[in-house]
């Protein structure tokens, strides 16, 4: 996986934690058990979507880090001009420009936002992605990705996962008392914002 070295990562190997951290740590740590052998799948789950990710442990210790420093062009990025004009917006932080259509009672209220339209829009997309990433509904379906992958085999698997999307807490834990120790705490974890208060 190349990109930025961000976010937090878990390792497996088989049921049983390997490693957790930054991708280049827990890369590093895979790549050590792959060396002295393994009989178990490494398996490296991104945190924050419950999602698989790809590792690559070729060379040394710097080449990993090397990797993971190159930040390819995200694939929504409008390519450069090919006139050599300079690009809308600001590249080289980041901020690319594209196109929003908007209501005319929108795009006033936006002029009138301090930094004007484009520093609103990014706010409310930030504010937006928050909310999002701290739902009960976003945390019920991480963490299902994560389960799903882990514990698809494993006693009161579907029982557990419909009681995770139905928000009974109670029920859920007991259905995951009997998984492997660092998966049923892994999916505790992954669920903490699963379930209503």
């Amino acid at each position: 996986m190349t990109g930025s070295d961000t976010g937090r990562f878990t390792a497996f190997e088989g049921h049983k934690r390997l490693a957790a951290g930054s991708l280049y740590g827990v890369t590093l740590a895979v790549k050590a058990a792959e060396e002295q052998g393994v009989d178990a799948p490494l398996l490296v789950f991104e945190d924050s979507t419950g999602r698989v990710v790809e590792v690559d442990t070729r060379g040394s210790t710097e080449d990993i880090r090397a990797r993971l420093a190159a930040t390819p062009q995200p694939a929504n990025q409008p390519a450069p001009p090919r006139d050599g004009r300079r690009p809308r917006g600001r590249p080289k932080l980041g901020v690319v420009a594209g196109e929003v259509t908007l209501l005319p009672r929108h795009w006033d209220w936006l002029r009138s936002q301090p930094g004007g339209a484009s520093a609103s829009l990014r706010k409310l997309v930030e504010v937006a992605r928050r909310n999002d990433q701290a739902s009960p509904r976003r945390a019920r379906e991480t963490a299902y990705g994560f389960m799903s992958v882990m514990a698809g085999d494993l006693p009161d698997f579907e029982e557990a996962a419909r009681a995770l999307f139905a928000g009974d807490r109670e029920r859920f834990g007991s259905l995951i008392g009997r998984w492997p120790e660092d998966v049923r705490d892994h999916c505790r974890k992954m669920t903490a914002l699963a379930f209503p208060a």
